[in-house]
């Protein structure tokens, strides 16, 4: 069991979305959180609306988590101010939602940037002291488009691959050299909101959208229980089975099942 009550936790991309709801829940439970955004206006509110409702007084330090040198400065910034990190929620990341050939290069480098090669940056900033004092969870929300691909997300998709990868091979390397440390990786379809705005689902009660609460609070459960991957809805968990079809059947389900029809009204956060 992982205790969150008393816990220096760090979520980024936390002033918004899921990252500001997973914190508004662990700071519920009893957690100290430390905030990083991108957003001066946002993260001042996100702050100020957890401080009141949690034990602590929460912190926000602005960060661009693309940048390495940035991270490890902030990382610095965060341990001084709030003592070691006992919990490093991965969150922030990006989506462009268009089709490949639509995607300027930069937009594509910036998604590997934010949904992949943070999660290295980031990790690597805090994991040293976790593994020395053998105590900590590292959580990385992917997607569940890191377990298929999805039509108007390539860039997104590879960059969760990775992510579900990530996790992979450092839960490997940490029951080796730290066991009592704990990682979780978190692949939910759509979340309801402003970042997906648009997408649709042929199924609703098949796939539907998530809400925010609920996935807060399943993350937060998968810390205190120590589970090592949590799939929403459901029937996500079937995916991997999907792949011992043939290739043709495999691409027809998932047509069927509207999965790449999903960005077709996409929006986004405006």
């Amino acid at each position: 069991m992982s205790e969150i009550a008393g816990r220096h936790i760090l979520i980024t991309g936390a002033a918004s979305g899921i990252g500001k709801r997973m914190a508004q829940r662990l700071t519920e439970l009893g957690g100290q959180l430390s905030i990083w955004d991108i957003n001066r206006e946002r993260l001042d509110a996100a702050v100020a609306e957890l401080t009141a409702v949690g034990p602590a007084p929460a912190r926000g330090f602005l960060c661009d988590v693309s940048r390495r040198d940035e991270v490890y400065r902030v990382a610095a910034d965060t341990t001084a101010a709030g003592g070691p990190v006992d919990i490093l929620v991965n969150n922030a990341g990006i989506v462009s939602g268009r089709r490949f050939l639509e995607l300027p290069d930069e937009k594509i480098e910036a998604t590997f940037a934010i949904n992949t090669l943070s999660l290295f940056w980031v990790t690597k900033a805090f994991l040293p002291g976790m593994i020395e004092r053998n105590r900590g969870h590292v959580v990385t929300i992917a997607s569940a488009s890191a377990l298929i691909g999805v039509a108007r997300l390539t860039d997104y998709s590879a960059s969760k691959w990775a992510a579900m990868a990530f996790d992979e091979s450092l839960r490997a390397e940490l029951r080796q050299i730290a066991p009592a440390m704990q990682t979780t990786v978190v692949c939910p379809y759509y979340i309801n909101t402003g970042m997906f705005r648009g997408v649709k689902s042929r199924f609703p009660w098949l796939l539907p959208i998530l809400e925010e609460e609920d996935v807060a609070a399943r993350v937060a459960r998968a810390i205190e229980q120590n589970h090592k991957r949590v799939l929403m809805p459901w029937i996500v968990y079937l995916v991997p089975s999907m792949r011992l079809l043939p290739v043709r059947a495999f691409d027809w389900l998932a047509t069927f099942l509207g999965i790449n029809a999903s960005m077709d009204e996409f929006v986004g956060r405006r």
